[in-house]
Parts: structure tokens; sequence; C-alpha cells
């Protein structure tokens, strides 16, 4: 009789667990169902993502088409990268010439619902103030490299006919991809990065209608921080002495446009390009000058360069995020384009004062 008890307990205890094995993989397959169900939206490059992220929330499965802690200058997709683009209902990319990939990718798609958004469309660009007429004489493709934007206005308007022709992107008519003149980094203006988010919101109220008002509300939620921001940058910056930072690479010219500052940069907008002797030589002599007690490297490019000089000029050396994408460091401290803002404004104060 105790056998038998123990036997019926025993598969009591079987049946009980064997419930609950299945209600565990019944909930994992919803959870995976309900992801599998959402519209997929692909972000070129970090700020992008983020702000595609912000205003999406849960109702949109958002991933970023280049890898995390990528510096974004020069990079192309690979197949898988392309191959997730052909399975998305929207592209959604920074435009401005940062992504010289985004032509031929789209062009090759076999996706032609896919739809294309420009997220800078809007933007009022500045030029480079970088100058490289001693590389241009030897290397033409690096003049192209390293001004990295629109060609010219004159390419504004028809440069995407090709792609158009076979994909829904009403917005996509704006960027050359053939590194013109201009200054891609138009996230690092508050102000600009608002306008980026009310195009992306205006995408997404567009891609999934049910959704509106829910992006809408996301959407003037971030307004109102990225108009907090600005006025932050306005209040701390206005009145310090120094208006002068010597930097990585040419990526705060929008910022130095609202702000009232100069960079002057170790590198131009293009990241990957190595300054020659004499750049470097101009570059010390600079800081010893104008009394410059910090020089600004990044965290996605090699400090290199950054540390000689600092070594030459006694120079600290420290952090100004382009946030073109985040450091495991910050990817693990959950960062993103506010709190990387604020330590930048942080950053800056100690080098101006």
């Amino acid at each position: 009789m105790k056998n038998i008890k123990k036997f019926i307990f025993l598969l009591a205890g079987i049946i009980l667990l064997s419930g609950c094995s299945k209600g565990g993989e019944a909930k994992n397959s919803s959870e995976a169902s309900n992801k599998d169900n959402k519209l997929k939206v692909y972000a070129s490059v970090y700020p992008i993502y983020d702000f595609t992220k912000k205003i999406a929330g849960d109702k949109l499965d958002v991933e970023m088409v280049m890898p995390q802690g990528t510096e974004p200058h020069g990079w192309e997709p690979d197949s898988d990268a392309i191959k997730n683009l052909e399975n998305a209902d929207m592209l959604i990319y920074n435009g401005a010439g940062l992504e010289s990939w985004t032509d031929k990718v789209i062009g090759s798609l076999s996706n032609k619902d896919l739809k294309v958004v420009e997220a800078s469309k809007g933007v009022e660009l500045i030029k480079s103030t970088h100058s490289h007429d001693d590389e241009d004489e030897d290397h033409d493709h690096e003049h192209e490299a390293d001004n990295h934007n629109h060609e010219a206005e004159e390419n504004h308007n028809h440069n995407h006919e090709a792609a158009e022709n076979n994909h829904n992107h009403e917005e996509h008519d704006h960027e050359g991809h053939h590194h013109g003149p201009m200054d891609p980094h138009v996230w690092m203006s508050p102000k600009n990065a608002k306008i980026e988010m009310e195009n992306i919101k205006n995408a997404l109220v567009e891609l999934d209608k049910d959704n509106a008002d829910y992006y809408e509300s996301n959407y003037e939620k971030y307004a109102k921080m990225l108009d907090e921001l600005d006025a932050k940058y306005k209040e701390k910056l206005a009145n310090l002495p120094k208006k002068e930072i010597v930097v990585g690479h040419e990526a705060y010219g929008y910022l130095c446009k609202d702000y009232g500052l100069t960079q002057i940069g170790v590198k131009g907008v293009n990241a990957e390009t190595e300054p020659d002797a004499k750049k470097m030589a101009e570059i010390i002599s600079y800081i010893k000058e104008n009394n410059i007690k910090t020089i600004f490297t990044e965290e996605l490019i090699d400090p290199k360069v950054s540390n000689i000089i600092a070594s030459e000029t006694g120079c600290q050396v420290k952090v100004l995020s382009p946030i073109e994408g985040l450091s495991q460091e910050q990817i693990d401290n959950k960062e993103d384009y506010f709190s990387i803002m604020e330590e930048n404004l942080e950053n800056l104060v100690g080098a101006l004062k």
C-alpha cells in the first residue's frame, strides 16, 4: 500500500512539473510570437537607434544595422545586415552623408516594400571646418572620406531616383552619399536631435497608425527633455572664459555653433584619417599658444594620437563623446543619448574654465 501511495505521489509530482514546464514553454513561445508579430524597424547608427527606440517603446521591434561599438565612418553592411533589411518594414538612417552605403544597399534589396526614412531631413547642415588640401593632391578619395557628407545642394533632390523607383521611401530624397563638405553629426545639437526625433515619430505614426497617440506622447516627453538639455548647455557654457576645444575628430560643429564654441580637430569629420606630421605640429603649437589644458578623445577611436599630443603639451586627455556608438562600459551602465550629453557638458565646463 505504501508503495502504491508513493507511486501516486511521484506521478502527481511529474504531472505538476510537466504542466509548469509546458506553461513556461507556452509563455516563452507567446513572448517570441509577440515579438515576431511586431513591425520590424532597423536604425542605421546608435543615435538614430536610441531616438527610434525611445519613440517606439514596446510597440515595435527596433534594432540597429551597425554592430554596437563600431565606429560608423566607412562601415559597410555585411551579408547578415543585408539579410536583416530584406525582412524589415522600415529603415531609418541619419543621412547628411554619414552612411555611404544606403543607396547601394537599398537599391540591391528585393524587399521593395521597405520604407526608408532620413532622420536629418530638415536640419540646416553646416560645412566641415577641416581642410585637407595637402592630402587631396595625392588622394582624391581621402577628400571624400574626410569631409564625409553631402556632395552639394544640387544633388539634394535627385540622387536617389533609381532606388525611389523600387522603394517606398518618401523621405529618402535628401542625401548624396558622396561625402561632400558637410558635417553629418547633426545629433550633437539638442535642437537638431529634436528635429530628428520628430521625423522619426512622423515615420512611425505613418508605419503604425494604430499606435499613433503612443508615439506622439513619447515624442512630446523627449522633445521636452531636449529643450531642457539645450537650456542647460546654454546656461553652463555661456560665461566660461575659454571657447576653444581640441577634439579627436571634428564631430562637434553643430554643438559649437549652438553654444559659441570653436573646435580644433586632430582629424576631420572622418575619424579614420590619421593626421600628418605637419598637422600634429600645428595642433601642438596651437595648444601651447592658447594655454589649452584638455584634449578630448572618444570611446571608439584609438587615443594614441591624442596621448602623443598630450605628452608634448602637458594636456590632460578626457572623453568628449560624439555618441556615434557606445563602448561596452557604456552599454553595461545603460547609458543613452541624454546621459552621455550630460557627461559631455560636465567635461566641457571643466575644460573651458
